[in-house]
């Protein structure tokens, strides 16, 4: 077939005759398509195996030999990761890295690495929180650190440290690394220990947090949304950040296939419910801004500081409220405005949802006002939501 790519492959000669008369049970078994003659002179003829076009070139060639892989010192392992970090920079740099493995900081990026048995990595048991560095300033930190706190508890998984000592190690981390702009990762693991499902072989929960500076551009420009094929999480685990994000990584794959930025999941009864990691909000033909309810969805605490600026419209006059309820798709794509929110995208505007406009097709005014709201408060906004990191 022209579309397939062949590659040989031969195979050792079966030595036991099979008999000609049985070769229909291999095709009735299907272990081989029914066009391929298997057999030759009483033997196992060499086989070809095909692979589709479309499938990388990733795949091992089969002239390599195991003798071929290298048995790597710790130092000549360490070296390899260092020349992979260096040969592929991308548009974010790790500036620093705690983890409670170490028991301190490391700011090589080489050893910005956790345990392969941690099962966080090959059981999922774990959660994960952010906070935005902006102009050395953590922002927000309290309210995330108390909802990884919320998530951890949800996930069964006991605190490394007490709340205090948590808060103190992040914004520590923070310092060692200089950062002024960009943003901070942490997790809370149930810790390495084995392999098995049950972390009761786990030594102790860890802890791990790294800086990231993205030197990418902030883009507010209006986008394009599509509804989300991929079943969103039920609610038990959707109301807590774990680090299952398999789904929204579907979700948000689906959307770039269809030239779109994030695709909006809906919940069990057809409401509107959050995009992959944000959640969304519109504001209505009525000049009402509407936000879905919280209970099956995770409780977005930029989302939430949104909501209290928001207010200030409202006393403005240019909202005539502000309501978190139920919503239909319908009401979200004949709504004046749309937006994301989160502290990836803080308040991005979102002008297209499937095929349909939202409003007249432009970054909406309000969408706009929030967006300001945030930076300004990120900027100078009550020590409630900016917390100092000392030099």
């Amino acid at each position: 077939m022209a579309s397939m790519a062949s590659l040989s492959a031969s195979y050792p000669k079966y030595t036991s005759n099979f008999p000609t008369r049985y070769t229909h049970l291999l095709y009735d078994l299907c272990l081989v398509p029914r066009n391929l003659p298997l057999m030759k002179n009483g033997s196992f003829s060499d086989l070809t195996i095909v692979r589709s076009s479309n499938q990388t070139e990733s795949m091992i060639d089969s002239t390599d030999k195991l003798s071929d892989i290298p048995l790597l010192s710790c130092l000549e392992a360490i070296e390899k990761l260092k020349h992979n970090r260096e040969n592929n920079k991308g548009n974010q740099q790790y500036l620093a890295m705690y983890s409670s493995i170490f028991g301190g900081i490391v700011t090589d990026e080489a050893a910005m690495v956790i345990p392969m048995d941690d099962h966080m990595v090959h059981r999922g048991h774990g959660v994960f929180d952010t906070a935005t560095i902006a102009n050395r300033h953590l922002y927000e930190l309290d309210q995330h650190v108390d909802r990884i706190v919320k998530s951890a508890t949800m996930a069964k998984i006991i605190l490394p440290f007490d709340r205090e000592t948590l808060r103190r190690i992040l914004i520590q981390t923070v310092s060692v690394s200089k950062c002024i702009n960009g943003s901070l990762r942490y997790w809370i693991s149930a810790g390495p220990g084995d392999f098995q499902l049950s972390p009761s072989g786990c030594h102790q929960p860890a802890l791990y947090a790294i800086v990231i500076e993205d030197k990418s551009l902030f883009d507010s420009k209006g986008i394009k949304v599509v509804t989300s094929s991929i079943p969103m999480k039920p609610p038990q685990f959707a109301t807590m950040k774990s680090v299952n994000y398999l789904p929204n990584a579907l979700s948000k794959m689906e959307a770039e296939e269809k030239g779109a930025y994030a695709a909006i999941w809906l919940d069990d009864d057809g409401f509107v419910a959050e995009g992959p990691s944000m959640n969304v909000a519109f504001i209505t033909k009525e000049k009402e801004m509407l936000m879905p309810k919280f209970d099956k969805i995770l409780t977005g605490c930029t989302a939430k500081r949104v909501l209290t600026l928001a207010e200030g419209l409202v006393r403005e006059g240019k909202l005539r409220g502000i309501r978190v309820d139920n919503m239909s798709v319908d009401e979200g794509k004949s709504a004046d405005e749309m937006m994301l929110i989160g502290s990836g995208v803080l308040v991005r505007p979102v002008i297209q949802w499937d095929e349909q406009v939202i409003g007249d097709g432009k970054e909406g005014p309000i969408t706009q006002t929030l967006l300001n709201f945030i930076l300004e408060d990120m900027k100078s906004g009550p020590s409630s939501v900016r917390v100092p990191v000392p030099c």
